[in-house]
């Protein structure tokens, strides 16, 4: 299959709660499913996204 993918990098002030919310928001109104999550010693996190490609029309990430 062929995935498209985002990735988002959330700084460290952010909690685990609110980045939660924010890639659940992502997920159920976008199709995006969690691919990968880093987390560095800093306490940033990037993540990655996917979803696979479909017709043009849903809406992009936009954070």
């Amino acid at each position: 299959m062929d995935y498209e993918t985002a990735h988002l990098r959330f700084p460290p002030d952010v909690d685990r709660a609110t980045a939660a919310v924010q890639l659940a928001i992502a997920a159920e109104y976008s199709g995006w499913e969690l691919a990968r999550v880093l987390m560095f010693r800093d306490g940033t996190r990037k993540v990655e996204l996917r979803r696979r490609r479909t017709i043009p029309g849903l809406p992009a990430l936009t954070y």
